[in-house]
């Protein structure tokens, strides 16, 4: 397989999310991006951590149904975040995100002063291999 990064396949288009934003707002963003989950940056756009939408729904189910405090992605986000470079290879995110361990869904990609640039995820990776698959299909044998 030729040389690829993830950066050829992340997405830069995604929820960025705040610590102080209310859960509520952070689920609309991750809504508006079709995002399952999405990272939370600081003012500089640096990683602080992670909140998906499972976290997200377990608050606004307390807050609809509850009555219960609207609470901020500070409190609910996750802090032990696995990122990946963009110069990674998507192929060992692949092999990674299939270990015995469970694993994300989705990644941070971050650049090397910790900024989010991107997440990848594995319907990425899984959308880079199909159509790799597709290329070798044309190649004459």
């Amino acid at each position: 397989m030729e040389a690829d990064a993830i950066e050829d396949y992340m997405t830069t288009e995604f929820a960025a999310i705040t610590p102080d934003m209310a859960v509520d707002a952070a689920a609309a963003k991750l809504i508006q991006k079709e995002m399952l989950g999405g990272p939370v940056v600081d003012e500089a756009g640096k990683l602080v951590g992670w909140v998906s939408e499972q976290e997200c729904l377990h608050i606004t189910i307390q807050v609809v149904y509850y009555n219960q405090r609207v609470a901020t992605v500070r409190d609910i986000m996750r802090t032990d975040v696995l990122t990946v470079s963009p110069h990674d290879h998507p192929l060992d995110l692949a092999q990674q995100m299939l270990s015995k361990t469970p694993k994300p869904k989705n990644y941070p990609v971050v650049d090397s002063h910790g900024k989010v640039i991107g997440v990848i995820s594995r319907r990425h990776i899984l959308k880079m291999l199909l159509k790799k698959m597709r290329e070798q299909s044309k190649k004459p044998a």
